[in-house]
């Protein structure tokens, strides 16, 4: 029914030691999945605007001995929201939060910010609404307005993956 976060972050195909931002980290699901594949050498910034799941999310790395993953509040809708460097971050995965994003430009230059030249950036979002599962049918964002969200910013399309019944999943290169 959801996005599995490891077999999505396998599709991914991240490198060990890289350094990857999880922009709208929830609880960590990605996190720690993208903790798991780039081994002890790299580095997941896990970014969360709300608060109250950021100790969530500490709990949930620690349980799964993820000690790479380092919980971030920051606004992923504003350039310099992240609190990350220019340029710092070799991947960047942002699932189920398109939908949500007030500024969806502002949280795509966010992204191109952060990633070094060459990164890329994976997109997990709903295909549509579903008995009120998932987001109201208003707020979807369709996979062709996605990739056009990105593309227009100067992202160049890679490849789709499969991210579940209910979502789909598509990888930019900044």
């Amino acid at each position: 029914m959801f996005s599995d976060p490891s077999q999505c972050i396998e599709q991914f195909d991240l490198q060990s030691g890289s350094r990857v931002a999880d922009l709208g980290a929830g609880t960590g699901a990605f996190a720690i999945a993208a903790a798991k594949a780039v081994g002890e050498a790299g580095k997941i910034y896990a970014v969360e605007v709300q608060k109250g799941l950021l100790e969530r999310l500490k709990s949930e790395a620690r349980a799964a001995r993820a000690h790479n993953v380092e919980a971030l509040w920051g606004d992923i809708e504003r350039v310099q929201g992240t609190h990350l460097k220019d340029a710092s971050i070799d991947a960047a995965v942002a699932s189920n939060v398109l939908f949500q994003v007030e500024d969806k430009n502002g949280f795509v230059t966010e992204t191109k910010r952060i990633l070094k030249p060459g990164g890329k950036a994976l997109l997990i979002d709903w295909t549509d609404s579903w008995n009120g599962m998932g987001p109201h049918k208003t707020q979807v964002v369709t996979e062709n307005a996605a990739r056009e969200l990105f593309e227009k910013a100067g992202f160049q399309f890679v490849k789709k993956i499969d991210a579940g019944e209910h979502h789909y999943g598509l990888v930019f290169r900044k």
